[in-house]
């Protein structure tokens, strides 16, 4: 698509949405109800995709994206009544007599540009959130997995006309031409580095973002740990799409005296979940392009690989691979891992733990395996991260009743639920002043007799 293209795209919702037509609570109803019936005809499809994508199940495409999509609608069509209501709040004196409420209202045309590692879901989960607050929308999904792109694409020009919402397909160029526009909202997912570019180019028309970015996030496994229960639940939420998950743990940081044990137990659960052969199991997905493996095994140190450490270029998979002995000046330890490579690290003592994940930049996810509850909440209340769990992994996103989304490195802004369809919603503030009433006090020339009630009501 060319840049007058978009620019017209652009123009046209623009000119949607003034008409006030998604203003109509019935009409995001009816646009949420159609996306969810159609999301449900074309299951099968949007399975097949993320296979050739990723290579994913299509169990682990439905655990993963379509079900949560499908989630995430019925969500919003239980609860939107009630969030599209406007909010009184109380009124001071001074302002008698009046009503003074938040009126939650649509920013305009919005852009959601969504990556390649999760496309279906995180592509259609904030789209949800869009509609649901009353925006247009244009969706420019990864050029990395154009399978999910496509049907991306067929499922909305089927559920909307491009004047509601729009799919802009294509790499770099089309970005660049999209960020040039002037937006009203912008969400983007994916790594920190375009999130950079995307926020520096938002800039330019001060139009807000949310960055959904990404971090090392640490899986600090504590003395008191249930090892086995750790490492079935560390094993399950690391090499879950590969490791190319957002929120995957990254590295393991445990207490240097159950380090053995807990790479013993984390051996045994890599056998048990994928098999004596990964490579050869049919559930086992793949890296999403060559330039991603070949980094991905440039990052590992065979001296250090406790187990797997096997890949295949042919088929773009690498095996679940431990590496035991790492430590912070490791090349693994110098950037996101995001596939299926997890290091363990150890410390000394609780305290060194926190004040070392405190000097490094704030992670998208935190976890935490203990059983003493004094440690979860020291650690959960002293390092700074976008969110996590206590004795299991990832699937605090996997709630519309929780937001989701980082801060600093890992990013600004959140969604999911409540939270999702007031990132992308203005609340207006309004006093509704009744005519009957007009105090004099505040006008010129102010008067002696007036201060006593000034200093009264501002008090």
């Amino acid at each position: 698509m060319t840049e007058q293209e978009i620019q017209r795209l652009t123009q046209q919702q623009r000119t949607w949405f003034f008409t006030g037509a998604t203003l109509n609570i019935n009409y995001r109803i009816q646009a949420l109800n159609k996306l969810k019936a159609c999301i449900q005809e074309h299951e099968k499809e949007i399975g097949d995709a993320l296979c050739k994508d990723l290579g994913k199940s299509a169990f682990e495409g439905y655990m993963c994206e379509t079900g949560l999509v499908l989630s995430e609608i019925t969500y919003m069509l239980k609860h939107i009544r009630r969030f599209v209501r406007e909010t009184t709040v109380p009124t001071p004196l001074a302002q008698f007599h009046s009503r003074s409420f938040q009126k939650p209202s649509p920013y305009g045309v919005v852009l959601i540009m969504s990556p390649w590692n999760y496309p279906f879901l995180l592509t259609m989960e904030p789209l949800v959130n869009a509609i649901a607050a009353g925006n247009t929308a244009i969706v420019k999904p990864s050029a990395y997995s154009p399978c999910t792109s496509e049907i991306i694409r067929s499922l909305i020009s089927r559920c909307f006309e491009k004047k509601e919402v729009a799919v802009v397909t294509g790499g770099r160029a089309e970005n660049t031409c999209l960020l040039r526009q002037r937006f009203d909202y912008i969400f983007f997912t994916g790594s920190q580095n375009v999130g950079r570019e995307v926020m520096r180019q938002a800039a330019a028309h001060l139009t807000p973002v949310t960055l959904e970015l990404g971090g090392k996030s640490p899986c600090v496994v504590e003395r008191t740990a249930n090892l086995r229960l750790a490492a079935r639940r560390i094993v399950f939420g690391k090499f879950l799409n590969c490791g190319q998950t957002c929120v995957a743990p990254d590295y393991i940081y445990c207490d240097r005296t159950v380090k053995d044990e807990l790479v013993k137990e984390i051996k045994r659960q890599i056998r048990r979940q994928f098999g004596k052969s990964p490579l050869k199991n049919s559930n086992y997905g793949k890296i999403i392009n060559e330039k991603h493996f070949n980094r991905l095994t440039s990052l590992m140190d065979s001296s250090k690989v406790a187990a797997g450490g096997e890949s295949d270029i042919r088929t773009l998979q690498i095996e679940p691979t431990l590496m035991d002995r790492v430590t912070f000046s490791d090349a693994v330890m110098q950037e996101e891992i995001f596939g299926p490579i997890l290091p363990v690290l150890t410390y000394e003592s609780f305290d060194e733990a926190i004040h070392k994940i405190n000097s490094l930049p704030h992670p998208l996810a935190l976890y935490i395996f203990t059983s003493d509850t004094r440690a979860a909440r020291k650690i959960t209340a002293r390092c700074g991260f976008g969110g996590g769990c206590i004795n299991d992994t990832i699937i605090h996103l996997a709630t519309s009743e929780m937001g989701f989304g980082g801060f600093g490195e890992s990013g600004m802004g959140s969604y999911h639920g409540k939270e999702g369809f007031d990132t992308f919603s203005h609340k207006k503030s309004i006093v509704d002043k009744k005519t009957w009433l007009d105090l004099p006090m505040r006008y010129q020339p102010y008067r002696k007799i007036y201060e006593k009630l000034i200093h009264m009501f501002l008090k």
